[in-house]
């Protein structure tokens, strides 16, 4: 782990390293005719350097992401650097389109912002391509270059996710919006070989820089778009279906009731756990009480409790999207759902959910 911001980990990923080493392996060359006679070790530094500017490029566009995501109440698991790219993990899918394009625009707009100061720098310094002055425009081109890739109309890349939400505001269909940006993922990542294809058929300078480049872009877009189509799979709720068809009745339990008992009172239904004092000890974890029951069963039941958190508590009322949302992203085996007025309702248990959505 890097850092933590605002309580979000900031991760570098093993793959970072692979595509931080063919980044340096591709831009010496360009270095060396660039700057002919400069030596191969100040290539190598030069090298070295837009490597690790990429990877701080990368870094602070995702916490424009981050920040944004966490101003406007979308929480976040993590921030992950990765090959050529990075990934800010919201752990809650955004319920308005406007959400999710702000979000979106934040990252570009931190590059845009990057690459502006050091070009101003740029032109300060005394005229001629020298080691220094190369340095500085490698940091405006490397900001620019994260900002104008992720502004590409294909999912993942942030410019999809501004091209999903602009169709979701107009269809009010957020599956429309990611079918879209699947769509023009394919196109980037099309344009993407062909302009590489292009610089190897012309023999630019950077062909060989270029080709490397697009081709883990391509990659990057292509899977991406790929898990970002499964994903909106995974959320699609049938038509006709409600929540309160795939709960399960709730029976409340002392929470020192002896696990065997508890165990034996919650075939078919969901068992909340009570303290004396009147406050939820947890949800009754079947396997776990299993496990106890069959060791000591007069142990107390609190000791099979799955905790009840405020993301694991769903309304009878919540849109079923929203509902599969929650599940796919939040690590729990079973969730409370109670009604408007706090009262519980019945127990959803994945399993039955994943069941009932494969059903239909």
């Amino acid at each position: 782990m890097l850092c933590r911001v605002s309580g979000v980990p900031v991760l570098l990923a093993p793959s970072w390293w692979l595509g931080a080493a063919v980044v340096v392996l591709l831009y010496v060359p360009f270095v060396e005719r660039l700057l002919p006679g400069s030596g191969w070790w100040t290539a190598v530094f030069l090298a070295v350097a837009f490597a690790l500017l990429l990877g701080a490029s990368v870094l602070l566009h995702e916490l424009g992401h981050c920040v944004v995501a966490l101003r406007l109440g979308l929480p976040v698991h993590r921030v992950r650097l990765y090959l050529l790219g990075g990934l800010t993990e919201i752990a809650r899918t955004p319920t308005q389109p406007r959400h999710e394009g702000v979000v979106a625009v934040a990252g570009p707009a931190v590059s845009v912002v990057l690459a502006a100061v050091p070009l101003g720098l740029f032109f300060l310094i005394e005229p001629g391509l020298t080691p220094l002055r190369l340095l500085v425009l490698q940091t405006a081109v490397a900001n620019g270059l994260v900002a104008v890739s992720n502004l590409l109309p294909g999912l993942p890349l942030d410019g999809g996710r501004v091209l999903r939400a602009a169709v979701w505001a107009v269809t009010g269909r957020r599956g429309a919006g990611t079918r879209a940006g699947v769509v023009g993922a394919g196109v980037v990542a099309v344009g993407l070989v062909w302009w590489a294809v292009l610089g190897l058929a012309e023999g630019v300078e950077d062909q060989w820089l270029r080709l490397g480049v697009c081709a883990l872009m391509a990659w990057f877009i292509v899977v991406g778009a790929g898990a970002e189509l499964a994903a909106e799979q995974r959320r699609r709720w049938p038509d006709g279906l409600a929540l309160s068809e795939l709960v399960r009745p709730v029976l409340q339990l002392p929470a020192e009731s002896p696990v065997a008992d508890a165990l034996a009172a919650s075939a078919g239904r969901g068992v909340v756990l009570v303290r004396a004092d009147g406050v939820a000890a947890g949800l009754l974890d079947q396997h776990a009480a299993a496990e106890l029951a069959a060791v000591t069963p007069l142990a107390p039941a609190e000791r099979a409790a799955e905790p009840i958190r405020p993301e694991t508590v769903l309304l009878d009322s919540e849109p079923g999207e929203e509902v599969a949302d929650r599940v796919s992203t939040t690590p729990a085996f079973q969730f409370l759902v109670v009604d408007a007025e706090g009262r519980p309702a019945g127990v959803l248990r994945r399993e039955d959910l994943r069941a009932a959505l494969s059903r239909r």
